[in-house]
């Protein structure tokens, strides 16, 4: 079956990732691709598919209605992957997170009713973070689709919102909606803001890096390219209205996960600086994948470590023109020399 799918965010990290991984896994399908770039979208991302025939990049905002009904007669599917992801910065300017997270999805929703009712699938992409935290002296416990929803930074807050709403449109309006939470993503592209790919080009750099308070918290970590295919999956085998969680049954505290890094790239525990704890840290994540294994049989294959984490950190080692630039803030000129000013 061959599909028309739009996708929102996929300048990013995890949606970059996504439109390589359908274009090299799925010859039948087309991917029009949505994105505002703000500071984590970036077009160089995606720069190795820019000609490819199946693929077309649409500079434009979730908050933009009318462009949004044009896409949405266009295309039969929708991967919602548009957001602000970062928690540090929910922290100190939350009013992004919501205007997107929450406006954003709630404005592609109406559009797509109103083009769709109740045809075309729409899958809400969202994160195992608005379940809450987990306490680290029961490490049996494990986030399953019917833990409640307990929320507790403002990003977090902001992404249990959008699901609601995804949720209330399927059972509201009959919709085919479909939401997936996963647990922490690693790979390549990466904005260099976040844990590993900060970690690793601060090494290579000569810089220390920074470890939030006791390093004891746990993530469970997933590769980008396991979870695109488990979103692929649930696009093509999911039931409507259902949850899906999506994990790498790969759980590490921060401070196991810095010094695999350390030891990856030769380095010593004297590299490490630790600084003040993030407000509200959650203490541990854990995602129980059981239900997208059991009935649409999907489980990650690319994920376990120490062979997936070293392969990462190489990829940044290997590639710092990529991370320079988007360090450097010049990455943003690139879509003014490919676009100009559309």
């Amino acid at each position: 079956m061959s599909r028309h799918i739009l996708l929102t965010g996929g300048s990013g990290f995890i949606g970059s990732n996504l439109v390589r991984f359908i274009l090299r896994h799925r010859p039948d399908y087309r991917v029009t691709n949505l994105d505002c770039l703000t500071y984590s979208g970036n077009p160089e991302n995606l720069a190795d598919v820019e000609k490819d025939g199946r693929y077309r990049f649409v500079h434009g905002n979730i908050l933009d209605r009318p462009l949004l009904d044009t896409l949405a007669k266009e295309c039969d599917s929708v991967l919602h992957l548009a957001a602000e992801s970062h928690v540090d910065r929910s922290i100190l300017d939350s009013r992004p997170f919501v205007e997107t997270n929450v406006m954003g999805t709630q404005n592609i929703l109406d559009a797509w009713r109103h083009a769709k009712g109740k045809a075309g699938r729409f899958v809400h992409v969202s994160t195992d973070e608005v379940y809450g935290s987990l306490p680290l002296e029961r490490p049996e416990l494990k986030f399953t689709e019917e833990t409640p929803i307990q929320a507790n930074s403002p990003y977090a807050a902001s992404k249990a919102s959008s699901d609601l709403l995804a949720r209330a449109y399927h059972h509201t309006f009959g919709m085919d909606i479909l939401i997936t939470r996963c647990s922490n993503n690693f790979g390549p592209y990466q904005f260099p803001e976040k844990v590993i790919p900060l970690f690793v080009t601060n090494l290579v750099e000569g810089k220390k890096v920074p470890l939030y308070g006791d390093g004891r918290n746990v993530r469970d970590w997933l590769h980008v390219d396991d979870h695109g295919e488990a979103i692929l999956t649930v696009l093509e085998k999911g039931t409507g209205g259902e949850v899906y969680n999506i994990g790498g049954n790969n759980e590490r505290s921060n401070l196991e996960l810095t010094h695999s890094i350390l030891k990856a790239m030769g380095k010593g525990s004297e590299m490490i600086q630790p600084v003040a704890d993030r407000l509200g840290h959650d203490r541990r994540y854990a995602i129980d994948a059981t239900k997208i294994e059991r009935e649409l049989g999907w489980k990650p294959t690319r994920s376990a470590w120490p062979g997936a984490l070293d392969a990462t950190v190489k990829w940044y080692v290997d590639n710092p023109k990529w991370w320079q630039r988007v360090k450097s803030g010049a990455y943003r000129e690139y879509y003014k020399q490919q676009y100009g000013n559309r």
